[in-house]
């Protein structure tokens, strides 16, 4: 039975793509219960991707700066108790949601948080005694923190994103080419998920080769020198870093017709668009929970667990021991080249 509250504080501060993949959960509470209103508090960055959703609203929360520190967080907490909040939802479950949740508890709310599932997660990590099974995903630990709330809820391949309009400056951006566009986004966090930039080079120059194509690379100012060389090399390439908005990068990725991505953020903000993602895999794997969005399983490409067995060492692709640097060479150019014009 549905709780009386009807407007849920859903927290979640950081980090890009654990914050996409929120989307398709909350469009599933806003399809199945309409009555319901919804605010989501994260990184002011992060407003575009919730700015679409029916019956949600946004709210800053300044971390590094406002709402920094036990003092800061109250501070945020008293702001969103005007909002007239019923029920906590912490989707994120780290010490700064926490302290918001030991706030809200004073004035009796119905809360909830994630289990995130970390003794299972070690357990697929761990070198010796390793359980490797599909555990529960991300999207249905976000669920289960709403059916702990009282709300029922089943989400459906089509609880994505709309397609947005392009603006002048996107059109313009990616010319008047009736070409399939397709998206890279060649790097991640940590190198253990990273696929080396040789490989990838490889991988676009055959895509150039096809002329079949207009293809788009996804990267931060970092890594701007390496996407503008292959910008400069390739006729058909062209790096967006550094070119657009969060909010105007959110509009091209609704357009691409296929994402190729590392287990990282921009997977997620293409699969919440229903957007085609190929992804590539190293020291991680998709049997964490964290796979894009509505995928289907053959879009991934993994390391080969054959040659080395101790995959996956990792959740974040930051640890991994002597030996599995080169992971990501069981994964050849030419099997992501074949597998992108399969799913395209």
């Amino acid at each position: 039975m549905e709780k009386a509250g009807k407007h849920i504080l859903v927290i979640r501060l950081s980090a890009m793509g654990d914050v996409a993949m929120t989307v398709p959960v909350i469009n599933a509470m806003v399809r199945m219960h309409p009555e319901v209103k919804i605010t989501v508090v994260s990184r002011a960055f992060f407003k575009p991707i919730f700015q679409h959703i029916p019956n949600v609203s946004f709210y800053a929360a300044d971390v590094k700066g406002t709402h920094k520190g036990v003092l800061g967080l109250f501070k945020l907490y008293k702001e969103l108790k005007k909002l007239k909040i019923d029920l906590v939802a912490d989707m994120h479950n780290v010490l700064r949601s926490k302290l918001l949740r030991f706030y809200f508890s004073f004035g009796k709310y119905n809360i909830a948080s994630i289990d995130k599932g970390r003794a299972d997660k070690k357990a697929l990590t761990k070198a010796e005694g390793k359980v490797f099974k599909q555990l529960k995903t991300t999207h249905e630990r976000y669920a289960d923190v709403f059916t702990k709330l009282g709300y029922s809820l089943e989400f459906t391949k089509e609880d994505v994103l709309p397609q947005l309009k392009m603006t002048e400056n996107i059109a313009e951006f990616i010319g008047k080419s009736t070409k399939k566009c397709i998206g890279i986004a060649p790097f991640a966090a940590f190198a253990g998920k990273t696929y080396p930039a040789s490989q990838m080079e490889v991988v676009i120059s055959k895509l150039n080769a096809t002329n079949q194509y207009t293809i788009i690379l996804f990267g931060g100012s970092a890594d701007a020198t390496q996407l503008s060389t292959w910008q400069e090399t390739y006729e058909h390439v062209q790096s967006c870093a550094g070119v657009f908005s969060f909010e105007e990068e959110l509009k091209l990725i609704s357009n691409l017709d296929l994402m190729l991505s590392m287990d990282s953020g921009n997977a997620h903000l293409a699969a919440m668009f229903g957007r085609k993602v190929v992804t590539i895999w190293g020291v991680t794997h998709p049997y964490a929970g964290f796979y894009p969005f509505g995928q289907p399983e053959e879009y991934a490409l993994l390391a080969d667990r054959s040659t080395y067995p101790l995959l996956p060492t990792s959740i974040y692709g930051n640890k991994y021991p002597e030996g599995y640097e080169n992971v990501m060479q069981t994964i050849t150019p030419e099997a992501v080249f074949d597998k992108i014009l399969d799913v395209v």
